[in-house]
């Protein structure tokens, strides 16, 4: 039997390809909410980034997951997902 391909993404700060479960999803859900999706399948707009400081920072920086998921995003919610990726 064939091994099954694992689903690759990209991450939106440091352009790099990975295995999904690598990446952190932060989706747009259609009620126009913005959600840190652990289990990588909530419906909604999705974006990949890295579960690295150094991505995140990035993506604040150049505002490319606002882009990206087209809506405006508070500092809170960037250290929700700060704190999801450096373990707390």
């Amino acid at each position: 039997m064939a091994n099954k391909k694992k689903p690759l993404r990209r991450c939106m700060a440091c352009n790099s390809q990975k295995e999904k479960q690598e990446l952190l999803r932060i989706v747009r859900t259609p009620e126009n909410n913005l959600e840190i999706d652990l289990t990588g399948k909530k419906n909604g707009r999705g974006a990949y980034i890295c579960r690295d400081e150094k991505c995140l920072n990035m993506a604040i920086k150049t505002k490319r997951l606002e882009k990206v998921l087209e809506k405006s995003i508070d500092q809170d919610f960037y250290e929700e997902i700060r704190g999801i990726i450096i373990g707390k």
